[in-house]
């Protein structure tokens, strides 16, 4: 949609062989929305092994990203 940016993702994985691939296409999503800003990095939270969110976060520097394992 013009004018919205996506801050926050959720990526369910259903073939643990597109893991990877699907969440390298979740952060270059992200980053591209961070890139105009420089003040975000991204967080990766895994909530179970079928169940990842990427978001924005003040918490992580810009450039960066990190994770987090809630399971």
């Amino acid at each position: 949609m013009l004018g919205q940016t996506v801050e926050h993702l959720e990526v369910l994985v259903t073939e643990p062989a597109q893991l990877e691939e699907l969440l390298d296409d979740a952060e270059a999503m992200l980053r591209q929305v961070a890139l105009p800003q420089k003040i975000r990095g991204i967080l990766v939270t895994r909530h179970d092994p079928h169940r990842y969110t990427l978001a924005l976060s003040d918490t992580v520097p810009f450039g960066e990203t990190r994770e987090q394992i809630l399971s």
